[in-house]
């Protein structure tokens, strides 16, 4: 085959830009002296097709290098080595014996790559990774676009796309892929969520990370270790060649869409899978380290690890945050996903010196940027260093995990006293958090459980965390949980402490779903999906991290529950307004909330011994008004009811049915108190 003509080429876009009568290769390097472009004809061929030296008079503008290559197209693999110092103690780690993959590669091969091989000082260019030029503009979207539902109407359902099908219990064609995750959204739809939050699926590095007990491997399964940041990972395409990934994940998204489901991702810009000094130099390490990474000005061969995954991206250096941007607005654009969570978001408020800014630029421009307008951002607002800012990120488009939400529901639920002031703040949006930087109920994401930590099940079935098959020695995974196993350390066959279980999960659930913010729920806890206490299972792609669908039948009357109590929220909305609860009275003449304890007006908020909380929260749009008691002490308590003629919407003491009854099967107050059983709730709603 007769070699490619090559002309100057553009430094924009960075990546790759396929026109019709060829492609555009673009990257930056400051430091770098050479810059070669390796072309092949297939992902699994050792020696390049063509090898393009890059001229620094003609292919470079200041510090970008480019080269456009005629006649090439969608297809063609292609890689990089570059050459540079090689000086850790300034900061370089150029290494021309590595081939490199661009950091805008919509679609990578891993066919043939090592990772011990991109470590060690041998040239690897027979085991490692390889870019493919794609054309991300051929596909039929089919009119599909971002359903941009309001975000205080969400309903969000974070899982995992592997772990959904990949047990056999889930019976599908596909399991563990983008396809497989597309059969089980029937279910996704009878449960009521509005939304998807995607665990990473980004291409990410799912190797060997332990050892468990028995020996054997654990590989990363969570994802949490992203190699391309443009293209879905290849492990959950059925064709893993890499073209293809794009559309295999767009179908995902356009099926979602059809069946009025968002889709969000979970997001790493904290970290690259490239990991400290002693990691694989595969991409950012051997483009520009000092660039992209976070270094110790004290020891620039250091790598600074605010993350806790070996390094930092430099988030706030202006090329990476070109790139962050540049990412977001490619997965909202090319593949009309919905929105993203950041993991340990709190690093991009780092400067690049590693502390705080005032005003970090990435987290601005994404509040500002006019591409990302609809798309809802969803900050983890801490990171491994410590960092915890759960109230600071900026606007009505950022959004944050309220660690506070979950740590008071669980410590009430579980009988903590003195808490009901804090329930009742969470109850009403978390006004104490976000009111006073002028934001609203819709910046706090309401979670009691999430992917790292107890499943719901095990919050209440466990005091202490199981981590042992981690390979880890369990030191892993966080020692705080506020869980409590009502009596007993694991399963259980005591009638009394399985019912009780059963109840405290309704009494989370039913506090989730009835406080105002955005609430977040954790795939398979709705059906009491267990991990066996393990509380960090990272590395457990096995039954132990897997959705187990027989589970559904068992627990048949928990998720008829859940599902009726999302129901339940979308049915009243008084419960989703983006507005604070403020005293004011209502359209039915009542205050839009009032707060009690067992006695009408008089909520104990300064009771140090404090254990249950009631109140009263007028209906809108013709709704019915809610009366909620809640009773987190060992003993039934009988709280007095406003006057008006109340039926008992929920009441998680009771059994299924009669926990939600239907219609025909209401209980109607006719007195002016209730008794309310030992830790549980119950609802009444005003006839209607």
């Amino acid at each position: 085959m007769a070699a490619f003509e090559t002309a100057p080429g553009s430094a924009h876009p960075l990546g790759v830009g396929v026109y019709p009568d060829g492609v555009n290769f673009a990257l930056f390097s400051e430091a770098a002296t050479e810059v070669v472009l390796l072309l092949f004809d297939s992902a699994t061929v050792t020696e390049p097709l063509q090898i393009v030296r890059l001229d620094p008079f003609e292919n470079k503008t200041f510090h970008f290098w480019h080269v456009f290559v005629r006649e090439c197209g969608p297809g063609t693999f292609y890689a990089f080595r570059i050459d540079g110092p090689s000086d850790p103690s300034a900061g370089h780690r150029f290494n021309a014996n590595k081939v490199l993959i661009s950091p805008y590669a919509r679609g990578i091969s891993r066919a043939l790559w090592n990772r011990g091989d991109a470590i060690s000082p041998r040239d690897n260019i027979a085991a490692s990774m390889r870019c493919v030029v794609v054309d991300s503009a051929a596909y039929d979207w089919e009119g599909d676009h971002p359903l941009k539902r309001p975000i205080h109407e969400s309903i969000i359902y974070e899982m995992h796309v592997g772990g959904l099908t990949r047990s056999p219990s889930a019976g599908v064609a596909r399991p563990g892929t983008f396809a497989g995750v597309i059969e089980k959204i029937p279910y996704l739809q009878a449960l009521g969520v509005t939304a998807v939050e995607l665990l990473p699926v980004f291409e990410f590095d799912d190797s060997g990370v332990a050892l468990s007990p028995a020996g054997e491997t654990l590989r990363n399964y969570w994802g949490y270790s992203t190699i391309g940041f443009f293209c879905p990972h290849s492990g959950y395409a059925v064709d893993q060649s890499g073209p293809l990934h794009l559309n295999e994940f767009r179908d995902l998204v356009k099926a979602l869409h059809r069946a009025g489901i968002e889709v969000i991702l979970d997001v790493v810009f904290n970290h690259t899978d490239e990991g400290n000094e002693l990691g694989p130099t595969q991409s950012f390490r051997g483009i520009d380290n000092r660039t992209f990474y976070l270094l110790d000005p004290r020891n620039p061969a250091i790598y600074l690890n605010y993350s806790g995954c070996g390094n930092t991206f430099n988030a706030n250096h202006p090329l990476p945050q070109k790139f962050i941007v540049d990412c977001l607005r490619f997965w909202v654009e090319e593949m009309h996903v919905d929105g993203f969570r950041f993991d340990e978001g709190s690093i991009l408020a780092r400067g690049e010196d590693g502390a705080p800014l005032v005003h970090p630029p990435v987290i601005w421009q994404i509040e500002l940027d006019d591409a990302l307008a609809d798309a809802k951002m969803i900050a983890e607002a801490w990171d491994a260093a410590g960092l915890y800012q759960v109230g600071h990120f900026p606007g009505d488009r950022w959004t944050e995990w309220n660690a506070r939400f979950r740590d008071d529901v669980r410590r009430f639920v579980k009988g903590d006293a003195g808490l009901t002031a804090a329930v009742a703040a969470r109850l009403g949006g978390s006004a104490d958090i976000y009111e006073a930087r002028g934001q609203s109920p819709v910046n706090s994401i309401n979670f009691v459980t999430a992917h790292d930590g107890f499943t719901l099940n095990d919050l209440v079935s466990y005091n202490e965390k199981h981590n042992e098959a981690n390979g880890e020695g369990n030191r892993d995974g966080i020692d705080e949980n506020f869980s409590w196993n009502c009596g007993a350390e694991g399963p259980s066959d005591d009638p009394s402490i399985r019912a009780l279980r059963t109840r405290q999960i309704k009494n989370l659930f039913t506090i989730l779903l009835l406080s105002r913010g955005v609430p977040m729920l954790v795939g398979g806890d709705e059906i009491r999906r267990t991990q066996g206490g393990n509380n960090n299972p990272y590395n457990q792609d096995n039954p132990t991290g897997w959705f187990d669908w027989t589970l559904v039948d068992t627990n048949q009357d928990l998720l008829r529950f859940v599902r009726r109590m999302i129901a339940f929220r979308t049915a009243h909305p008084a419960l989703w307004q983006p507005t604070f609860y403020t005293g004011a009275i209502s359209e039915g003449g009542i205050a839009d909330i009032a707060w009690h304890g067992t006695i009408l007006d008089s909520p104990g908020f300064d009771d140090p011994h404090g254990r249950a909380l009631a109140c009263t929260i007028a209906g809108r749009r013709g709704t019915s008004d809610l009366h909620v008691m809640m009773n987190m002490f060992w003993q039934p308590l009988e709280f007095e009811l406003p006057a008006a003629k109340w039926w008992v919407a929920i009441d998680t003491f009771a059994s299924s049915p009669a926990d939600m009854p239907e219609r025909g099967e209401r209980i109607f107050i006719d007195r002016g108190s209730r008794m309310v059983q030992a830790r549980s709730i119950v609802v009444l709603a005003g006839n209607d």
